[in-house]
């Protein structure tokens, strides 16, 4: 990778990870957006560097932490999901070759959708939702996590309905998102998807996160918790409006 594209991949994931680590969402969403709003690499490259990514922030995050995961709910979401990432895998092979740009709207779409979410505060509910439930939520977590690795939204939207422990929903999407990070790095090096490129680069990476998740947690914003999921909400409209109009 060249020096002129590698030091703005590098910004990206350091903001990103700052973004992050003070309103615990939005790092593949702003990497992602951002790296293809810019033209920096293709898709499938930043997919694979957000797996990386993804994979030590839920080793670090679920170390020690094990006994408060709700293992069932975990197990029925990765159900629906592991399937799911190959059909996704599968498109974006299909649309990187054919139809980029429909790619890219796509993307900005999504992104747009999901900064939409992250504001609603949706209410508890009295029971948790059901088997079925979980499962086509993984299911469609898992074609976003093939096409751009972003599993995020409806998992995020559906564990925050559930009546659980604070941590015990955080501890469960970190999970989730770790093992459809292994899954999915696992396909697309079953593809010969995996070029050394990528595994450099991610490397690369894994002190950049652990200096910036350091400095988000050391010196966060002076914003309340609400301003902060503004701002986040803001950046992904802008970001996701940007594709749009650029692929329109």
């Amino acid at each position: 990778m060249e020096l002129m594209t590698l030091l703005p991949f590098i910004a990206i994931i350091a903001f990103a990870t700052y973004v992050q680590t003070v309103t615990g969402f939005a790092l593949g969403m702003i990497v992602m957006g951002a790296v293809t709003t810019f033209d920096l690499v293709p898709i499938a490259f930043t997919s694979v560097i957000i797996s990386a990514v993804t994979f030590i922030n839920g080793l670090v995050a679920i170390k020690g932490n094990t006994k408060t995961l709700d293992l069932k709910r975990v197990g029925l979401t990765c159900a629906g999901m592991f399937p799911a990432i190959m059909l996704g895998l599968l498109l974006l092979d299909y649309m990187s070759e054919e139809f980029n740009h429909i790619l890219q709207l796509l993307l900005g779409v999504t992104i747009i959708g999901a900064g939409l979410m992250i504001m609603l505060k949706p209410e508890p509910l009295k029971a948790p939702s059901s088997t079925a439930m979980f499962a086509g939520s993984g299911a469609a977590a898992g074609v976003m996590a093939g096409l751009f690795s972003m599993a995020g939204p409806p998992l995020v939207y559906l564990f925050y309905r559930q009546p659980f422990d604070l941590k015990t929903i955080r501890l469960c999407l970190v999970s989730i998102f770790l093992l459809s990070a292994v899954a999915r790095t696992g396909m697309v090096g079953a593809q010969g998807g995996l070029t050394m490129d990528m595994l450099i680069f991610s490397v690369f990476c894994i002190p950049m996160v652990t200096l910036f998740t350091w400095v988000g947690k050391r010196y966060p914003p002076p914003l309340s918790n609400t301003n902060m999921r503004r701002f986040a909400f803001f950046l992904l409209i802008v970001i996701g409006a940007s594709l749009v109009l650029k692929n329109i």
